[in-house]
């Protein structure tokens, strides 16, 4: 065997692909230029870094458990609504998640909730932060399947540890008691240390209609905007607009 292929064996057996894939350039322009042994070191590592460092990324990506990719440099930001627009600017340094703040996004449909939100989380998975998504009814139901199964203690420590939790879709679908119990439970196990986005198409006076309950309403409400950053998204519908787009591409083509 070769002094090639050894190379090729050890990084793959010590699961180094960064040097597997690029030790043959890296040697050839080290004969070419006469690198020195430290800086030829370097540049292998380098080299291992930078692919671990892309796979963590999209690791964290897959792991979020996104239904889209949605990015925020793919927004046309002109046809957000004001507030979302204005508000956008910050909210992209992710501060927020810093500070362990919450953001709801409220508004009628088709105005950009979701891609904000799934933006937002790709943004923070790319930059170290682990996201988690759910759309509410999912959620609600993954937590009840967990409290029937005795396992409700050990999903709630999962969905406390996570950087972001985006809970999506709030009050499309009302549900029971229990659900919102159960949901009340588990997202002020992250009030003020972690981040919550949450998207929804109603207003707050609104709420009582899904939670079905005065007392958890106000509760709610009380834990999720305290310091959080509230987004008012009725606007006219950035889904019809992009449709129209869309159809007018096709015309001119």
């Amino acid at each position: 065997m070769n002094i090639t292929n050894e190379i090729h064996e050890y990084s793959k057996y010590l699961k180094l692909p960064g040097i597997r894939r690029n030790f043959e350039r890296v040697i050839q322009e080290a004969n070419e230029t006469d690198m020195g042994y430290g800086e030829f070191l370097k540049k292998l590592l380098e080299e291992e870094y930078e692919i671990r460092n892309e796979n963590s990324k999209l690791n964290r990506i897959r792991l979020a458990n996104f239904p889209q990719k949605k990015y925020l440099e793919d927004l046309k930001t002109e046809c957000l609504p004001e507030d979302g627009r204005n508000k956008l600017k910050l909210l992209k340094s992710l501060d927020f998640v810093k500070n362990g703040q919450n953001i709801i996004l409220a508004g009628n449909p088709g105005t950009g909730k979701s891609h904000i939100a799934i933006g937002l989380g790709i943004r923070a998975c790319m930059q170290g932060y682990k996201v988690l998504f759910f759309s509410v009814p999912s959620l609600i139901t993954q937590l009840k399947e967990s409290r029937s199964e005795r396992t409700l203690r050990t999903f709630q420590l999962k969905i406390e540890k996570y950087d972001i939790i985006i809970a999506d879709e709030l009050g499309y679908i009302s549900f029971d008691k229990e659900g919102a119990e159960l949901l009340f439970s588990s997202l002020s196990l992250r009030a003020n240390s972690k981040s919550t986005i949450i998207t929804t198409n109603l207003s707050f006076d609104k709420w009582e209609d899904i939670f079905g309950d005065p007392v958890i309403t106000a509760a709610m409400v009380d834990r999720l905007t305290h310091k959080a950053f509230m987004i008012n998204m009725n606007g006219n519908s950035y889904r019809i607009k992009e449709t129209h787009d869309w159809i007018q591409s096709l015309r001119s083509s």
